[in-house]
């Protein structure tokens, strides 16, 4: 009698025999246990086959194996700069395909001996193997395999994930000999090849190469194809980073099955691995059998290339364009099934002069406080360079691409709204602090107070632009009209990434920029990229190209997307020149005179610092390039303030847009613009001469004045104090033409004609000439132009013929004078 014991093992019971037993007896006893343990294997083989094999015959009835949409291959798309070099990989699985054609000999043949050695003897499945394989299951032997290639290229591209079990073996063994009827052993030995998982995300021979070795499937050794062959088998538990133990005995195994087969002899094994025959000893030779060790910087060079730029093209692929197809599932197995090859708007010499410049400017700190850069090429509005913060591994929050309020930078597109309204730059306005001015919009605070910041007295737009003065800036955006403004900007920062206004609706309190009288001081928020947007239009004549990330698309059938230029003339040309003439000062004489360009390169641009010193900005540009730079905390808005690290490297409490952000456009700048040489194609065309219109008769300066915050009275006699313009300083700097602090002498016999004032309703226009020596100007109760391309001049009057005065502090005596008969 035999019975099942521990582990499924057949047993004998032993027959006790008193006394003398007749030889033939015994031989006969043993010869019938043999019987029937035999006849018990032989049942226990029929009985585990029999299911399978009934299962086998009629596995395709149950389970169509569709063969016939067996689909190519899954491939990664590769990203690429605008010089053809890679920067990037977007891929779910890390596969990449490669012909067998590229596959050394010595690995191919490595492959076919680990893993299925009668590979090109069979029709799909190895029946010998499979009886082994379940004669050993079914004795307790451990779990051995029999799968062929051709079954594995079945599961792995057909059944993966469906089913397991002996359903899955079924199916795998139905499907691998239709599979043998339709592809060579050559393609099917591919397919293999290209998809087999060898652990550590790497999907494919050409990936393992990478991961494990850094080097590409031709540049594999018969060593290294030798190691791969044994990960195929169990790649987590045979794990070199994780498992080195496993992992060599596991490659000592391959090796004594090369030596056994004739694929190596016995000294190249050697030379591969000490000991090699002995896979279970552990020695110190072990050292001398290398394998892959140093995952960190293997995965890092062969990394997926996740950056903040390869991000924000994977956004802007899968959110915000139909390109790659019309829902969010075809253009997901586009991007990252589809072996697309995705040249992109990046320079790598800028993106490495932008990380550089960034690193080495701003030192390391507890606070948190980052630095983001955007570079634009002014011609076309592509990216060059984007930095996002300190270190992609630690946050993938892309602050480049996040809105902070952006403090004085944002007077720049005051400045082109204030030339395109007529105003020219030599035309006055007042600085003096403190100032308090009509808030409209904001029912709940009617006033705006800006008490902090440079005082400056009535000066040309030049010098209020070059010393950042609040209080003119914030009288000059009103006068010219918010709602003006705001949609100047939206015009010249239009893109794919930021939100188109609404107007006229109630969806326009909803607007991302909104007319309010903190708009002058940076109240709004912008990312670096809008800034950097807004700002080539200026440098490009006012011609507007929306930032873009990619220049080219193709697919194994071609170019399936080229971007193309869209130009829009948002600002004009004079009006660019004139906002280049003028923000050129930033840089000779202003805040930011530190910051030139070497070589004595034409620069232009505008520095940003919010109250508190939470965001620091500097924006800048040349006739090829635009780049913003913001520095703060990317979590909050966190003063930077007595930071140590800051304080100890600078020796200033305070962070400012004059110093870390400007010194980060200079370096990334200069070495970026380093190779191009400076002649007279790197300056602006000098702006054209102003001419005569409608709305501006007299080209001579004009005193800037907003109605209901300043009032006028006529000078019929006498004297007034002119407006002055502060000399610069600095060793570099170059001195602005200063407007003589003397007495501008009135003309007595025809004196000016008064002012005429204009008064709007919702109803009614009202127009009043004021009769007298003295008269004032009464405003309506908002003075901001809800039109967003208003037909009325800005606000002006001659420089001396009229006294402009703060309509709350009244006229002062000194002012009234009264004319002799």
């Amino acid at each position: 009698m035999g019975e099942s014991g521990t582990g499924g093992k057949m047993t004998c019971r032993q027959i006790s025999v008193k006394g003398n037993v007749n030889p033939h007896l015994r031989l006969s006893i043993r010869l019938l246990i043999t019987m029937l343990a035999g006849a018990l294997a032989i049942t226990a083989i029929i009985t585990a086959m029999a299911p399978q094999a009934w299962g086998i015959l009629n596995a395709h009835s149950e389970e169509p194996v569709a063969l016939s949409q067996f689909s190519g291959l899954a491939q990664r798309s590769i990203l690429l700069d605008v010089n053809g070099q890679q920067v990037g990989v977007f891929q779910v699985k890390n596969t990449q395909q490669t012909p067998i054609s590229a596959v050394p000999e010595p690995v191919r043949n490595a492959f076919i001996a680990v893993e299925d050695s009668v590979f090109f003897e069979h029709d799909g499945v190895n029946l010998r193997a499979i009886g082994r394989a379940l004669l050993a299951n079914s004795q307790g032997g451990g779990r051995q395999g029999a799968s062929t290639i051709t079954q594995q290229v079945i599961k792995n591209e057909l059944l993966g994930g469906k089913i397991s079990g002996s359903r899955l073996k079924i199916l795998q063994i139905r499907g691998a000999v239709m599979l043998e009827k339709q592809l060579s052993k050559e393609e099917i030995l591919e397919r293999y090849l290209n998809t087999v998982f060898f652990g550590n995300n790497a999907f494919g021979l050409q990936a393992a190469a990478e991961v494990y070795f850094g080097t590409s499937v031709q540049g594999l050794s018969q060593n290294q194809g030798a190691f791969l062959a044994g990960m195929v088998q169990a790649p987590s538990s045979r794990d070199p980073f994780t498992k080195p133990d496993a992992s060599r005995y596991r490659y000592k195994q391959v090796l004594s099955r090369l030596v056994e087969v004739g694929e190596m002899t016995p000294e190249q094994a050697t030379l591969a691995c000490k000991n090699w025959e002995n896979p279970r000893l552990r020695t110190v030779e072990d050292a001398d059998c290398p394998i892959p060790e140093n995952r960190r910087e293997i995965s890092r060079a062969t990394d997926t290339g996740r950056t903040y730029f390869s991000e924000a093209v994977r956004d802007y692929l899968l959110n915000r364009s139909d390109i790659l197809g019309a829902t969010y599932e075809e253009r997901y197995k586009k991007l990252f099934y589809g072996g697309l090859r995705i040249y992109t708007t990046l320079d790598k010499g800028a993106q490495a002069a932008a990380e550089r410049a960034a690193l080495e400017q701003m030192p390391e700190n507890s606070a948190n406080i980052q630095a983001a850069v955007v570079t634009i090429d002014n011609a076309t509005g592509g990216v060059r360079a984007m930095v996002g913060g300190r270190d992609f591994l630690v946050s993938e929050v892309n602050v480049a691409m996040r809105r902070r309020q952006t403090g004085s930078s944002v007077k720049m597109f005051i400045l082109a709204a204030a030339m395109e309204a007529g105003l020219l730059p030599e035309d006055v306005i007042d600085g003096t602090l403190p100032c308090t001015l009509p808030n409209p919009g904001n029912d709940e605070e009617p006033t705006f107070l800006i008490s902090n910041g440079v005082s400056q007295p009535v000066s040309n737009l030049r010098t209020m632009t070059a010393l950042s003065i609040n209080c003119a800036y914030a009288r000059l955006a009103q006068v010219v009209g918010l709602e003006k403004v705001v949609a100047l900007m939206y015009g010249m920062m239009s893109s794919d990434f930021m939100p188109k206004p609404e107007w006229g609706t109630d969806a326009e309190r909803l607007n991302l920029i909104k007319p309010y009288a903190s708009l002058s001081t940076g109240a709004n928020e912008m990312s670096p990229l809008d800034m950097a947007a807004g700002a080539q239009t200026i440098a490009n004549l006012g011609v507007h190209h929306e930032p873009f990330f990619v220049e080219k698309i193709e697919d194994s059938t071609g170019v399936i997307y080229q971007h193309e230029l869209n130009p829009d003339q948002a600002l004009s040309e004079a009006s660019a020149l004139r906002s280049v003439d003028v923000l050129k000062g930033v840089l000779k004489f202003g805040t930011a005179r530190r910051t030139q360009l070497d070589g004595g390169r034409p620069a232009a641009g505008k520095t940003g610092t919010q109250d508190d010193n939470t965001n620091a900005w500097f924006v800048g540009f040349t006739r090829e390039l635009t780049t913003a730079v913001w520095v703060g905390d990317p979590r909050a808005y966190t003063p930077m303030v007595n930071i140590p690290e800051f304080v100890k490297a600078d020796g200033y409490a305070r962070i400012q847009g004059a110093m870390y952000p400007a010194r980060i456009w200079k370096q990334l700048m200069d070495e970026v613009l380093g190779d191009i040489p400076i002649n007279e194609f790197s300056d602006w065309p000098a702006p054209p001469p102003a001419l005569p219109t409608e709305a501006r008769v007299d080209l001579s300066p004009q005193r800037i004045y907003l109605p209901g915050n300043e009032c006028l009275a006529q000078v019929v006699a006498g004297t007034i104090p002119a407006p002055t313009t502060a000399q610069a300083k600095g060793k570099n700097a170059t001195t602005v033409p200063v407007v003589p602090n003397n007495t501008v002498v009135v003309n007595l016999v025809e004196p000016p004609a008064l002012p005429v004032v204009t008064t709007s309703t919702t109803t009614t226009t009202t127009t009043t000439t004021i009769p007298g020596a003295v008269a004032a100007s009464v405003p309506p109760s908002k003075q901001y132009i809800k039109d967003r391309y208003p037909a009325g001049p800005v606000n002006t009057v001659p420089i001396g013929a009229y006294w402009v005065y703060n309509c709350t502090d009244g006229l002062p005596p000194s002012a009234v004078t009264t004319v002799a008969g």
